[in-house]
């Protein structure tokens, strides 16, 4: 959530940075938010200006009877009644006024940093760097979604049958290679210092609200409504809730922490071969990071996730690419994030496996996440997470990139995990 002191101090930096991101309605929208903050700011002062009169008029009242003057003491008991109903009347205001404020924050996104790009789609994403070489498939080679068919190791019809489209059953060595990269990413984290955590997948409003799936992406969420919970869209959004109203000591910075958990998305108006196979799924496993840093030291924190991201595809062997998102593309809450995409050949296409954000103090605010400075006063820390990573598409690609006329031969880092070095 954008800082009131940020759109009082620096408005047009703010409105551009929203234009940069193409959201709409930016000038008006921002504009009403301070009128709100001046009317909610003056209602304050009137408030305060009463309370303070009704207080002092409250201590003179005894002074007064103790010395006799019972009719100037009933005149201002008179007085600190009607002071005392306008109060209220004023704290009543304050408080509506604040609402409004708060759920027209809710509305905007976080501002871009400097280094995005401009550009409205993909299409405008910078390819920062391409590492790898892309495979040269054998004639008859098969995308990923009749390979399974093929090796019988990911069934879709099944999970239809069991809960609907996007919910695919693995079974054999489909289960054993979920199993082997979930183990695998999680190792790995912990040896780069990072903490694991097995978090809740259900998660109440206000974590929803934390880190900004709520109200954005209300519909992409699924919500059991009897119980106002909803399931996570990715582990990102309870493993940043842990600290949410806290005040973290500087010499516990930077805090470090991975999680899998399966991810739930609604995937809304998806359709077409885009999302065939594994390319978009309803649930899927995800090992995130997440990380807390201070200010000054949270881009340095990104690049350390971009490298610990990318090291993970270098080690699956997998042809990948790094773009930077422009400010169309990215996401409600980033103000920087970096996709990972590998190359899928039997597809012949680039697939998003990975996203790294830094979000700087927006996440923060809403989550009331701080720590003391060296004069003691409290300020924002910054937040990150990054997928390292998504296990559908990086599934999709093992099977196409490694595929051979006589089985899938699997990268060597797994093979301590799987038990077996080929599919098929």
């Amino acid at each position: 959530m954008l800082q009131l002191t940020v759109l009082r101090e620096q408005t047009a930096q703010v409105i551009e940075g929203l234009n940069k991101k193409n959201y709409k309605n930016t000038a008006e929208e921002v504009n009403t938010l301070l009128e709100l903050d001046q009317q909610r700011r003056q209602v304050q002062s009137e408030h305060d200006e009463l309370q303070s009169r009704a207080n002092s008029i409250s201590k003179e009242i005894g002074v007064l009877m103790k010395s006799g003057e019972r009719e100037k003491a009933e005149a201002y008991k008179s007085e600190t009644s009607e002071l005392k109903q306008k109060t209220k009347s004023l704290a009543d205001q304050l408080s509506s006024l604040e609402e409004q404020m708060q759920q027209a924050l809710y509305k905007l996104p976080n501002l871009p940093h400097e280094s995005v790009p401009e550009g409205r789609t993909a299409e405008d994403n910078e390819v920062v760097l391409q590492h790898g070489e892309i495979p040269d498939l054998f004639e008859g080679a098969l995308p990923h979604w009749e390979l399974i068919q093929k090796y019988d190791i990911i069934d879709f019809e099944l999970g239809n049958k069991i809960s609907g489209a996007g919910f695919p059953v693995y079974k054999r060595q489909g289960a054993r290679l979920q199993r082997a990269l979930i183990n695998f990413f999680l190792d790995e984290a912990i040896k780069a210092g990072y903490m694991e955590v097995q978090p809740p997948i259900l998660v109440n409003e206000a974590s929803g609200y934390g880190t900004g799936q709520l109200p954005d992406k209300d519909g992409q969420m699924y919500h059991a409504t009897a119980d106002n919970l909803y399931l996570i869209p990715t582990a990102e959004v309870p493993i940043t809730n842990i600290y949410r109203d806290v005040i973290l000591p500087t010499d516990q910075l930077p805090v470090k922490n991975t999680g899998h958990t399966p991810c739930f998305r609604r995937e809304a108006g998806s359709w077409g071969a885009d999302v065939r196979g594994l390319n978009r799924l309803h649930q899927f496993d995800k090992v995130e990071i997440v990380q807390v840093t201070l200010p000054e030291k949270s881009y340095e924190a990104l690049e350390e996730m971009s490298q610990h991201i990318q090291g993970l595809l270098q080690k699956l062997e997998l042809p990948y690419r790094v773009l930077r998102l422009c400010g169309g593309d990215m996401s409600f809450t980033a103000a920087l994030t970096f996709d990972m995409e590998v190359y899928s050949a039997a597809q012949c296409r680039w697939l998003e496996v990975s996203s790294a954000s830094n979000f700087e103090t927006y996440q923060a605010n809403r989550l009331k996440l701080r720590y003391k400075n060296d004069s003691g006063k409290t300020q924002l820390l910054h937040t990150l997470n990054g997928s390292a990573l998504a296990l559908p598409r990086i599934v999709a690609a093992l099977l196409e990139n490694n595929q051979t006329p006589d089985g899938i031969v699997m990268p060597k880092v797994l093979h301590p995990y799987l038990g077996f070095e080929k599919i098929g």
